[in-house]
Parts: C-alpha cells; sequence; structure tokens
C-alpha cells in the first residue's frame, strides 16, 4: 500500500478542518487534508448558517472576515422574543457582532484558503477507510479514492473534522455520549422580505417551539421553525401551511408574503446532542466531530472556528518545535472542556422540550425591561459569556431588583407584544431563581454508544 508522511492528517474539509489546516500549516507544519467531495465547491446544507459573535475574533485571525464580508456575509445581531417580552439588541457597534452567510458561500472560500496555504495538501475525492496504529498510538489514516485503491497518510498527529457523523470518530473507536433531541425543524428561504428591523435577526422562543428569521448574504432571509416531534405531522403533512400560520401569530414577525420564497421547505427530525472525548489516544476531534449541539442555538459553525483554532493553539508549538504532543493535546482537551461543555449541557437539557426554568424566567423578564440585563443576555447569546457568568448571582440578583422595582433603567428594550402585557415569572416553579439549569435529569440524560467508555 503505498504511504506518504506529513506532520498532520486531517479528514474533513469545511469550517472546522480548513481552520485547523490553515493555522497549522501557518506554523511551518505539512498538512493533508482529506475530504470525501471531489467538489471544491461543496457545501453543507443543514445549517443556520449563523455564526456567533464568540467566533468573530478567530475569523479575523484566520484572514476570512475581509474574504467573507465581499462575499455579503451580513454582521449579524438579533432581537430575542418569550412571553416575558422583547430582548432588544442595543445597535450597530454596542456589542461584539457575528455573521450569517450561506455555507453555499462560505465553504467554498474556506476551501480556497487552505488550499492556497502553503504546507497544505487538499485531497479531494478521498474517503477515510481505517486508522493507522502504532503501540496503541493513532499514527495515521488511511483513505481510498473512488477508485477504490488505499493509501496511508501517516502523521504525528491526526485529526477528525468530518461531522456529527464523524466516519474517523467511529474508525478509530472513539467514546460517544448522546442526548435526545425532541425537536424537529423545517426552514426554507425567501428572498426580499422586509423585516421589522432591517438587517437584524429576530428569534422567537414560543417554550418550548422556537422560530426565527435570519437574514443572509444575497437578499436572502432563512425562515425556521422548530416543534417537537410529536407534533411533527402537522408539518409533514403540509409544511407550507403549518409553517405560514405559526409566523402569522408571532409578534413583530415578517409577513412571509411579502418576499419570494425561493427553496422548497427542508425538514430535519433526528438532531441528538453529541459529544465526543475531544483526543483519543493521540488523535484530536475538533467541530461537530467533537461536540454536535441542537442546532437551534446556531452554535456549530462558530464552535468549528474556536475548536480548530484552540487545537492549533495547543498543539502548534510542540509540532513545530518538537515538544510533548500529548502536554498540547491535554491542553486543548482542557480548553473544549472549559470553554463548551457548559454550554452544551444547557442546550441538551433545553432540547428535551421542557419549560423555562426559574432562573431563565428571570432573566427573560427583567432582560425585557433593562439593558444591563439585556446587554448580558445577548453576550450570552453569543457565547462571549459563558454560562455561569451568565447566569451568576450578581445577574441574578440584578435581575430580581429589576422586577421588584417594575421596570428597569431604561430604554433600550420594550416588554411584551404591548405595554405592560408581559407577564411577571414570580409563580415561577419550586427551586429558586438562583440555581442555573443543571444536566438532564434521570431517564432523559446522556447515553452511550454501545461498547464505547465515558470520554475523559
Amino acid at each position: 500500500m503505498p504511504a506518504t508522511d506529513h506532520d498532520v492528517a486531517i479528514v474533513g474539509a469545511s469550517a472546522a478542518g480548513c481552520a485547523a489546516a490553515t493555522l497549522l500549516a501557518r506554523r511551518g507544519l505539512s498538512v493533508a487534508l482529506v475530504e470525501r467531495s471531489p467538489d471544491p465547491a461543496a457545501y453543507k446544507t443543514v445549517c443556520t448558517h449563523y455564526i456567533q459573535a464568540s467566533a468573530t475574533p478567530a475569523i479575523r485571525r484566520l484572514g476570512l472576515a475581509d474574504r467573507i464580508e465581499a462575499a455579503g456575509a451580513v454582521r449579524n445581531s438579533i432581537d430575542l422574543w418569550t412571553r416575558y417580552g422583547w430582548v432588544r439588541h442595543p445597535g450597530e457597534g454596542e456589542l461584539p457582532h457575528g455573521y450569517s452567510i450561506r455555507r453555499e458561500r462560505l465553504d467554498p472560500i474556506v476551501r480556497e484558503l487552505a488550499a492556497e496555504t502553503p504546507g497544505v495538501e487538499t485531497m479531494l475525492g478521498q474517503r477515510a477507510t481505517g486508522v493507522v496504529q502504532r503501540d496503541g498510538r493513532i499514527r495515521g489514516v488511511r483513505v481510498a479514492g473512488r477508485d477504490g485503491d488505499e493509501r496511508e497518510l501517516r502523521a504525528r498527529l491526526v485529526v477528525a473534522a468530518d461531522g456529527r457523523t464523524s466516519k474517523l470518530a467511529e474508525l478509530a473507536g472513539v467514546a460517544t455520549r448522546s442526548w435526545p433531541n425532541r425537536r424537529t425543524t423545517y426552514w426554507a428561504y425567501f428572498r426580499g422580505l422586509p423585516m421589522r428591523t432591517p438587517g437584524r435577526a429576530q428569534l422567537w422562543f414560543l417554550d418550548p417551539q422556537v422560530a426565527y428569521a435570519f437574514p443572509n448574504d444575497d437578499d436572502l432571509t432563512l425562515i425556521a421553525f422548530w416543534g417537537m416531534q410529536r407534533d411533527r405531522e402537522e408539518f409533514r403533512a403540509d409544511p407550507d401551511h403549518a409553517i405560514r400560520s405559526h409566523f402569522a401569530e408571532l409578534p413583530d414577525a415578517p409577513r412571509l408574503a411579502d418576499g419570494e420564497q425561493v427553496s422548497r421547505w427542508l425538514g430535519k427530525v433526528d438532531m441528538p446532542n453529541l459529544r465526543r472525548a475531544t483526543v483519543h489516544r493521540g488523535m484530536a476531534l475538533v467541530g461537530d466531530a467533537a461536540q454536535a449541539s441542537d442546532p437551534v442555538w446556531g452554535v456549530g459553525l462558530g464552535w468549528a472556528f474556536q475548536s480548530a483554532e484552540w487545537l492549533a493553539e495547543s498543539v502548534g508549538p510542540a509540532l513545530a518545535g518538537g515538544g510533548d504532543l500529548d502536554e498540547g493535546l491535554k491542553a486543548y482537551r482542557s480548553r473544549h472542556r472549559r470553554e463548551l461543555a457548559a454550554h452544551h449541557l444547557l442546550i441538551s437539557d433545553y432540547s428535551r422540550g421542557r419549560g423555562f426554568r426559574a432562573a431563565e424566567k428571570l432573566i427573560f423578564a427583567a432582560g425585557a425591561r433593562d439593558p444591563v440585563v439585556a446587554r448580558k443576555m445577548h453576550l450570552f447569546a453569543g457565547r462571549v459569556l459563558g454560562v455561569h457568568e451568565a447566569l451568576s448571582p450578581a445577574t441574578l440578583a440584578r435581575a430580581a431588583l429589576v422586577l421588584a422595582r417594575g421596570g428597569g433603567s431604561g430604554g433600550s428594550t420594550d416588554a411584551g407584544r404591548s405595554a405592560g402585557s408581559a407577564p411577571h415569572p414570580a409563580e415561577a416553579e419550586p427551586g429558586g431563581a438562583t440555581a442555573p439549569p443543571g444536566p438532564p435529569p434521570g431517564g432523559a440524560g446522556p447515553t452511550r454508544a454501545a461498547g464505547s467508555a465515558s470520554p475523559r
């Protein structure tokens, strides 16, 4: 079997894989970038196309910001609605922004960036067929083209960047934990759809259903409705009627009849929350291969760029300078867990279809009245703030004080569909408003793939 040697072999040439390849090659490393699709313009179709603000610094350091803005990427911001009222974004320049750009535009750009980076060898039309192991460690990957001929890519580091259904993780026997997601979704694209606040996204928490309108490039807006699996027959029978009916009832929603629907309604039923060991016998996992959370939050794309950067920062010095690679992988695993594990648990918990908990009711109600609480909510929604900071005792105390005083410090938010219409969350369920939501209890907790161990 033919074999070649590289410093790094990455399987998956989408956002996470291309970002990791680019960053590692910039350190002088040789990188084999393997992609199953033979088409350099291939792109992911199931995506919210929403890049959270937390990823913008990584995108800038990659050199992608100017490229995607030239391709029409929208600097995103969002207004959030619950039955307690609107939590309005304070306006452009007031908070860090993310980007909204369809994967049809984004994926070829990140692939081109990687391909033009010295040290990256792009291998399109190749699929992973096995891993190369020696002394209990993964030392490479076997790949094959459409003709079936296999070759070995030997590497000091192998990286799985091939998405939530990662074939490489399966081949390597990586432990996978799964949390149920009881939501189902349908979405479509509309051109020229007038938004109530031009250029700003809208998200409605209908508790537990979710709806949103996300402006994107090329004057397109993604319209999506996330119902519960128990109600999927309503959407399956006639998704157009069901979703248009729901949107007609949403406060301040765009009138879908005022835009041109340019795609059919697409649907997705089964989207479990997954988390894998980010380091496994010397192999690393990034993007959705490491963690795939309920896509209703639009976190996956941003975390793909961020996890790729964390990996390059952690292992790059060791690979380039002959240091301890295992120490670098240990640092990556720790950072990934520190940055994302709490977000994933909270997201997985809410994807069960439960209603808001006491702390969430308190924060949403206060955020609709007080710009200080609203600012923290938007920073958390953009994953700039972590779970414990967003739901800290100080934040909850301020929220309680805002509601006790019957208002807030003024002007950037508005409560309810009309003045005074938002209910007060005083009837919150027992358990106290100071305890942030935890992991799924009892039978709704994580399950493991047969024969796998809990990831470290």
